[in-house]
């Protein structure tokens, strides 16, 4: 379940080339600066407007004049980017997402449909469609000791290579208000999880996380 093609929907949106080159999704987050940069100017001239260096926005999106931008970015078709979002660069948001009021956002992508709407931040991640962060809920993307990311699924450890990595989101996960995802979690498909959560590690598909010794079957 931690392949890409098993969390992420992604075919037929604007991060399909990028995520569909990587077995799994945090090997495409070296990738985002570049695959933005070679990708904004091949965009449709008649659907999408340079606004600024190396940024690249729909007709249809709508950007706050109190946000703060910074390229290389993408921005999709009706996505918003609202009062005092803080994007810093090497964003790929795909269409009908929102990013709300003191958001922050970077080397991230938001494949379509995301909602990160209020006083969150998203560092090092891939929220796929669908996804949902609560008021207050974050991504934390850089261990204690500053060490790279290991991760341990069905008791065998991987090596990310990577010292900064958030969280990745499958479809449809919904991430309680003031939550931690803490550096290399793994949301399966379909998760709630419980506001106030400290979470860690990979969450199977259809669970519902309260905490780390309660984790149950969504019915």
């Amino acid at each position: 379940m931690i392949k890409t093609k098993d969390l992420i929907t992604y075919e037929g949106t604007i991060a399909e080339k990028l995520l569909d080159q990587v077995e799994y999704p945090w090997q495409a987050l070296p990738l985002i600066e570049e695959f933005i940069i070679e990708l904004g100017p091949t965009l449709p001239d008649a659907e999408y407007k340079q606004i600024a260096d190396q940024i690249w926005v729909h007709n249809t999106a709508t950007i706050a004049e109190t946000a703060c931008i910074n390229g290389p970015l993408i921005v999709g078709p009706s996505s918003e980017i609202r009062h005092a979002a803080f994007v810093r660069g090497n964003v790929l948001i795909g269409n009908d997402c929102t990013v709300g009021n003191s958001t922050e956002l970077k080397n991230s992508v938001l494949v379509s449909h995301v909602e990160v709407p209020h006083y969150n931040y998203v560092g090092d991640s891939i929220l796929a469609p669908y996804s949902h962060l609560g008021a207050g809920s974050i991504t934390s993307n850089v261990k204690a000791d500053r060490k790279n990311i290991v991760l341990t699924y069905k008791n065998k450890k991987i090596e990310t290579g990577l010292r900064k990595f958030g969280a990745i989101l499958g479809d449809n996960v919904e991430v309680g208000c003031n939550a931690v995802l803490n550096p290399g979690s793994i949301i399966g498909q379909n998760v709630v999880i419980y506001p106030l959560s400290m979470v860690r590690g990979i969450i199977e598909p259809n669970k519902i996380y309260k905490n780390k010794n309660e984790i149950v079957e969504i019915y």
